[in-house]
């Protein structure tokens, strides 16, 4: 009687964690699918290499947003992945129970909890009124300050994953307390650490609020970095907020292209992650 009572209550709680893992998909699903059938319908070669047309005109692209996009995201990847990564190297390796390290674990939880719209707003007051005008750079500072918390956090992980008898080996063999963090610790904790960093990447390839702040866009190829550029996610909300049949079309075709991207990026640190613990 009593193992007929836990298999049907097994069977009862079974149940319910297929019903709530299926209900936890359908969002995800619903957004994929319908931007899916609203932008794969319109999206064609001519979106990919073609710059916007003039408001309301038909077709045209978003080649240079698409562009933008990337080159803002290189931009903070230069300069959040190394600044994490050594961030978390310093409160990991060398500094675990000071003032210091307990206040920057603090203010990385802070930032990671921070509005990125925040983030914007500070980067448009301390860099770009300075400049006097808006520019990829500060596009590219401000997705890289809301990268770096995010790499700290998990590049620290994965590094108090290494067993401490493996640092203790190289100190054995008379291997400096540096070397043995660049030639044992990092290279074993490589694929977590770069799995966080392609995480954060996926993070801020989305973001718009602090864009609009500080990189603003651009209905034409930018020059340089210093100068105002486009971005996928600023171009898809102009679009969807027009009044422009046309422009909504766009605007569904570009969310494909950016919801393809991230979606890319996170099964490669899904693919990476899975290997690291096989």
């Amino acid at each position: 009687m009593n193992d007929r009572l836990r298999k049907y209550r097994n069977r009862i709680m079974m149940g319910i964690f297929i019903v709530a893992t299926l209900i936890a998909l359908i969002p995800l699903f619903g957004v994929l699918g319908y931007v899916v059938i609203n932008g794969f319908s319109v999206m064609n070669l001519e979106f990919f290499i073609n710059l916007p047309k003039a408001m309301g005109a038909p077709g045209g692209g978003m080649a240079n947003s698409i562009v933008g996009t990337l080159i803002m995201v290189l931009i903070a990847s230069l300069i959040g992945i190394p600044v994490g990564i050594l961030a978390a190297i310093y409160l990991t390796e060398y500094d675990r129970t000071s003032w210091l390290s307990i206040a920057v674990r603090f203010a990385t939880d802070v930032l990671t909890g921070i509005p990125s719209i925040i983030v914007g707003i500070v980067i448009y007051t301390a860099v770009v009124l300075k400049m006097g005008h808006f520019s990829a750079l500060a596009g590219g500072l401000a997705l890289s300050i809301i990268m770096i918390p995010l790499i700290i956090r998990s590049t620290e992980e994965m590094l108090k994953l290494v067993s401490h008898s493996i640092r203790e080996a190289g100190y054995a063999l008379g291997i400096s307390k540096g070397k043995t963090i660049l030639r044992i610790v990092l290279p074993t904790a490589a694929k977590g650490i770069i799995t966080g960093a392609m995480l954060a990447v996926a993070r801020v390839s989305g973001e718009t609020a602090p864009l609009l702040f500080t990189a603003l866009g651009n209905q034409y190829w930018a020059r340089s970095l210093n100068e105002p550029i486009a971005a996928l996610p600023v171009q898809i909300y102009q679009y969807a907020t027009s009044p422009y049949k046309e422009w909504h079309q766009q605007a569904w075709a570009g969310s494909l292209v950016l919801i393809s991207m991230v979606v890319i990026l996170n099964l490669i640190a899904r693919f990476a992650f899975r290997s690291r613990s096989n």
